[in-house]
């Protein structure tokens, strides 16, 4: 997958989304990395597809001391708009852009790195693009946080019959065909982790869900259109199927903006520490 095949992501979507991943990030794994740098002087911090800054907002308070981020995405519009998030972090973070591609990654692009850090990323790589990751930072023996990888199930409450079809659907989508190469989708956090774990690292996972209320009501609403459109895809096009459709996602908006539905997306966070299996 390349630069120009990869999705784009509009500063909205990840705006709205921030609170909900603040939140549901797993805050243990931030404590060991904490743990682990405190006696790297000054640690740079490799911030892969990094679209606003959310991670960097989110993990650099929680790290003790000076930190330097190399904020990284494909994008340069969302470039500008993560770099001016960080001004006025105080002189303990310095920060600056590269424009990239996680799929290129090497050892040599990891030189002086303290930590390589992911967020939402995962489902979009394939199996060569997951052992390239995992062998980068095996090589020059970097520890990886990558953290809200889809796990494949989403609950809904009030439950209804075409939330399980759907749910089946998206994650068919996601692993989707792009170029010749199948994307990881809801696999993403077993191949990674097994990529990892091959070449010597230790790899603990915590879960990060987003509990989604009615506090949550936009972010809800634009997920369902998403979850929903993305599903249709794999149900076919007849027109009793786009009707039920539909009516379902018309219905689900409406509890959304009543406050009367819940929404549980379950995610994964790892933590890969190179050079530390038994």
């Amino acid at each position: 997958m390349s630069v120009a095949e990869a999705p784009r992501y509009a500063s909205t979507w990840l705006d709205l989304r921030e609170p909900a991943d603040a939140a549901a990030r797993a805050t243990e794994l931030a404590d060991e990395l904490r743990g682990r740098l405190a006696d790297v002087p000054d640690p740079v911090i490799l911030d892969l597809g990094c679209g606003t800054g959310s991670m960097a907002r989110w993990l650099a308070p929680r790290l003790d001391g000076r930190q330097h981020w190399i904020l990284q995405d494909r994008d340069p519009d969302l470039l500008g708009v993560a770099a001016a998030s960080m001004i006025g972090s105080g002189g303990a973070i310095t920060v600056e852009t590269r424009q990239g591609d996680i799929t290129e990654l090497s050892a040599a692009d990891l030189e002086g790195v303290s930590l390589v850090t992911a967020s939402a990323l995962l489902d979009l790589l394939d199996a060569d693009d997951a052992a390239r990751l995992a062998g980068a930072c095996a090589e020059s023996g970097t520890p990886a946080l990558l953290t809200l990888s889809v796990s494949g199930l989403a609950e809904l409450s009030p439950a209804e019959p075409l939330d399980g079809p759907l749910n089946s659907a998206f994650n068919e989508h996601l692993r989707q065909h792009v170029a010749g190469r199948t994307l990881l989708g809801a696999e993403a956090v077993e191949v990674i982790s097994a990529a990892f774990e091959e070449r010597g690292a230790t790899v603990h996972a915590r879960p990060s869900r987003w509990h989604l209320g009615p506090d949550r009501r936009e972010l809800i609403a634009e997920w369902l259109r998403g979850w929903v459109t993305a599903a249709s895809t794999r149900l076919g096009r007849a027109a009793s199927v786009e009707h039920e459709i539909d009516e379902y996602l018309r219905r689900r908006l409406a509890q959304a903006a009543a406050g009367e539905l819940t929404v549980v997306v379950h995610h994964t966070d790892l933590l890969a520490l190179p050079g530390e299996a038994s």
